[in-house]
């Protein structure tokens, strides 16, 4: 099972359809692409030995019960998901989810509801699969768990901006079994360049 996968089945999506005003299929449809989006943000400052700190810190303070036998929303904090989406994307935010709201078919103001919400879990979830060993996951590591759990086999390891489009590319094309294909392009380029560029 894929990273996305895993994630997804702890989510009560009819709940979360709920919390963001749609539908169970449309907000599913949304989080396999607000989720990659989150991972591959997280790599890409995890390149940078000051972001690998302050994401290892990040981890140490997210507990992986969030994501353990399913996720209770009421414990999601949107407010702190706000400022993790902010440290990922910085100044980047808007553009991030208009370009992941046009791939939905106008869904911009879906993406930016969904983001808040789902950046604990994923920081949660991460945790979980580090086991504890975010405090020594400096740099390499939190790159290579990141690049992992995005391509599968480790493809992320020292990957910069170029392997980040690639990696968002593949995991957005071939993982959606052709849905959203045909802009799975564009968005990785706006991430490969954006967070690989902006934020080595």
């Amino acid at each position: 099972m894929s990273a996305i996968d895993d994630i997804v089945a702890q989510l009560p999506m009819s709940s979360l359809a709920g919390q963001v005003g749609s539908d169970p299929q449309t907000t599913e449809a949304a989080v396999r692409q607000v989720l990659p989006t989150l991972l591959g943000g997280l790599q890409a400052n995890a390149q940078d030995p000051a972001g690998a700190s302050s994401l290892a810190g990040a981890l140490q303070s997210h507990s992986p019960d969030l994501v353990d036998g399913g996720v209770d929303l009421g414990q999601v904090d949107p407010a702190d998901g706000s400022k993790i989406v902010s440290n990922i994307f910085g100044g980047q935010t808007d553009q991030v989810a208009q370009t992941l709201g046009g791939s939905l078919g106008g869904q911009t103001g879906l993406v930016e509801k969904l983001l808040p919400l789902l950046a604990p879990i994923v920081l949660s979830y991460l945790t979980k699969r580090l086991g504890g060993q975010a405090q020594a996951g400096q740099g390499g590591d939190l790159a290579d768990v990141l690049g992992g759990l995005l391509g599968g086999q480790g493809a992320g390891a020292g990957a910069g901006a170029g392997g980040l489009g690639g990696l968002l590319g593949g995991l957005l094309g071939g993982s959606q079994g052709g849905q959203g294909g045909s802009s799975s392009g564009g968005l990785a380029d706006v991430l490969g360049g954006l967070l690989g560029g902006g934020r080595r």
